[in-house]
């Protein structure tokens, strides 16, 4: 299973993973990173939801930040948060791309407006609450809007995903990282299905993201003995959390102190720029301003 993942640099161990992340840290703060929110203001998140490559990085990125920073954005940050979610919102309903992706972020979103909301004046929610809360009628009508979104039928002008033979078929079921995006290609055709439940599809799966020793914990066997790995993965899933793929990551030069998209490059002047190179997952971000 050909797959590329950017997690490397925190499967390190976890004192240095923390030294690596305080020392970048101390380097951005003095480069005027102070906070999440003004790293995210300076950072051209609303040009990089246009690249296919980096969409998925700035969707989990915002979907970080709904889950446990929203409070810690200043009042620009949380507006430009908003906007650039905005515009994906629109990029997905005029696209189609990646609409359960969109569905998930929005859902954890309401659920953390609707408990800052609720708990106002415990918890600290910059800007007037009638701000949050046509914030969250926003949120509630974009869900709506892509509860209601159907997929245009594509007119037939040839080759079709159908017409492949099905080693090509297998093959591109093997290629996904996703175990619900396997699942819904599965729900295209017949032929589709019957390949999407291949026990030696999940299996891999399973080893992909997930170690040996966790499959111990959450062994699930059918009436014949055999593992059941497409049960497996979704039960692991909820416990664990699956590696992360994207087009494209923010990369940090220890060299130039300064944060870069990998795609574009970095003009570094270092004798030996890669190996100055660090990438910066989603959480690898959220953690800098954690410290």
């Amino acid at each position: 299973m050909k797959k590329f993942s950017v997690t490397k640099s925190m499967n390190m161990h976890p004192r240095k993973g923390k030294r690596t992340i305080l020392e970048m840290m101390q380097i951005l703060k003095r480069h005027g990173y102070c906070t999440l929110g003004e790293a995210f203001n300076r950072l051209d998140f609303s040009s990089a939801i246009q690249d296919t490559r980096r969409f998925n990085y700035v969707v989990k990125l915002l979907e970080l930040i709904a889950k446990s920073q929203l409070t810690s954005l200043s009042g620009v940050a949380q507006k430009n948060y908003f906007n650039i979610l905005d515009k994906i919102v629109q990029k997905v309903l005029r696209d189609h791309h990646n609409p359960r992706l969109i569905k998930n972020l929005l859902q954890d979103l309401s659920s953390t407006l609707c408990v800052l909301i609720r708990g106002v004046g415990k918890s600290v929610l910059v800007g007037n609450i009638n701000i949050w809360i046509c914030r969250l009628e926003t949120i509630l009508s974009w869900q709506q809007q892509l509860q209601n979104l159907q997929m245009a039928k594509q007119v037939d002008t040839g080759l079709t995903l159908v017409d492949l033979p099905l080693h090509m078929l297998s093959n591109i079921l093997y290629r996904f990282s996703d175990g619900w995006d396997i699942v819904t290609l599965g729900q295209v055709t017949p032929t589709l299905h019957v390949l999407s439940e291949d026990r030696q599809l999940w299996k891999k799966l399973c080893q992909y993201h997930f170690a040996e020793k966790q499959f111990c914990r959450h062994l699930i066997l059918s009436e014949k003995g055999h593992v059941e790995w497409k049960l497996m993965y979704f039960a692991l899933e909820k416990h664990y959390p699956t590696k992360e793929q994207y087009g494209d990551t923010l990369h940090f030069c220890r060299h130039c102190s300064i944060l870069f998209w990998k795609d574009s490059g970095h003009p570094c002047t270092a004798a030996d720029p890669n190996s100055c190179f660090t990438p910066v997952s989603p959480q690898h971000f959220i953690d800098l301003f954690k410290y």
